[in-house]
């Protein structure tokens, strides 16, 4: 049975206790967060087992949700000033700005003034080298500027005797209901990265990227319209800080009735991984609608507690099939390099097997409908465009006006 979208009545909702995360943990790897976010990262190697040290984080709302939310742990505000790594920990985790990397974004590359904060990793890491290092970004950076933005963090990672192992990873994966793909670069200087990141592999089930939107609940990005949709079958697009039309935002909905509706701020912190609720300690220092870019802008806990657990329990690796990487080629989706030399790896998105994400049992609360507005805005874009949309897509989007108008 179909969704119904609903009104909030954010009044009636109880506010869920969100517990904080207990400073320390007799067992597993100590780990220090720079560019912190909302602690996705950190919260999923919680889950696993491990700890965290010291969290870096300079956004003002975002640090609200880590004092709250990881109660007693070390917090600097920023990345540049920090001297030395405590010798305590043993895995460095860092995802870095994306600004200057994403194809929604300014695309400047590694040397942009945001993006280009990885060096502060670096810098660190000079100083000290922890074991492990875990970096995240988005996965254009595979592509951008042929990729130089990649070659430099390897390449800095080979200097300082790292073996390393990447890999593109779809959330969707973990049986999270939105498609996003990010790439998770791991380190190491006594271990094998690629027994914990290239170990497993399922591959993507066969019905994931349907556009009979009538059959199951599908997400797009009303504030595109003209140069991409985002859409996505019975799972929501990529959550992102920013849109097309200046303001962060939630995905809209279509729904097998025609109805269209945006999701509650607290399902897009279970798209996350997050509790619900997670990043309330936000509105402490800005307005509710700052929740959604914080989000958008997180890592995906479940996809952190996947690398977490397999830390703690590595599978053999197999490379008999791998093939050299040639210089210059366009770096494949996931690959790997230890003594210098560097392999391709036929590795996919989907780490472990998982059911096709369903959106319409993961939805808990109450939604919104899209208004006139951003509907009218986005067929305005639409007609202007020369994309390709969903059949019976568009008329749905003009009915949807006309009942709500």
């Amino acid at each position: 049975m179909a969704i119904q979208p609903m009104v909030a009545q954010r009044s009636l909702l109880p506010k869920p206790a969100v517990k904080p995360i207990a400073k320390g943990s007799a067992a597993g790897m100590k780990v220090a967060g720079l560019f912190a976010g909302i602690g996705g990262i950190e919260l999923g190697m919680h889950r696993a087992g491990h700890s965290t040290a010291l969290l870096c984080e300079i956004e003002p709302g975002a640090q609200e949700v880590l004092k709250v939310r990881f109660e007693g742990v070390q917090l600097e505000p920023d990345v540049t000033t920090i001297a030395s790594l405590p010798r305590s920990v043993d895995l460095l985790t860092a995802g870095f700005p994306c600004q200057d990397l994403s194809q929604a974004g300014r695309t400047l590359g590694i040397e942009g003034e945001r993006s280009g904060l990885v060096g502060e990793v670096f810098r660190l890491l000079r100083k000290r080298r922890t074991p492990w290092v875990l970096l995240e970004n988005v996965s254009f950076m595979l592509q951008l500027q042929r990729g130089r933005a990649l070659e430099k963090i390897v390449a800095s990672l080979e200097e300082l005797g790292y073996s390393w192992a990447y890999r593109v990873v779809d959330s969707r994966f973990t049986g999270i209901p939105q498609r996003r793909e990010r790439v998770y670069i791991l380190a190491s200087l006594e271990g094998d990265p690629r027994s914990v990141l290239l170990s497993e592999d399922s591959g993507p089930p066969m019905d994931l990227e349907r556009t009979d939107w009538w059959e199951a609940p599908c997400g797009f990005y009303w504030t595109e319209g003209l140069r991409g949709l985002g859409w996505a079958f019975n799972s929501v697009p990529t959550l992102k800080g920013g849109s097309t039309v200046g303001i962060p935002s939630p995905p809209a909905i279509i729904f097998p009735n025609g109805s269209l509706a945006k999701p509650d701020i607290r399902d897009l912190e279970r798209l996350q991984g997050f509790e619900p609720g997670w990043t309330s300690p936000a509105e402490r220092v800005a307005r509710p609608g700052h929740r959604w870019k914080l989000v958008g802008n997180a890592v995906t806990v479940d996809v952190a507690n996947w690398i977490g657990r397999r830390l703690k329990t590595p599978l053999p690796y197999d490379d008999s099939v791998d093939q050299e990487l040639t210089p210059g080629a366009p770096w494949p989706k996931s690959a790997w390099g230890i003594g210098g030399e560097r392999f391709r790896s036929g590795a996919s998105a989907w780490p472990e097997p998982s059911k096709s994400p369903d959106l319409s049992k993961f939805l808990q609360f109450p939604t919104s409908p899209l208004s006139v507005r951003a509907a009218s805005g986005f067929m305005e874009r639409a007609g202007r465009s020369s994309l390709r949309f969903p059949p019976r897509f568009l008329d749905a989007v003009r009915d949807h006006i006309r009942a709500l108008a």
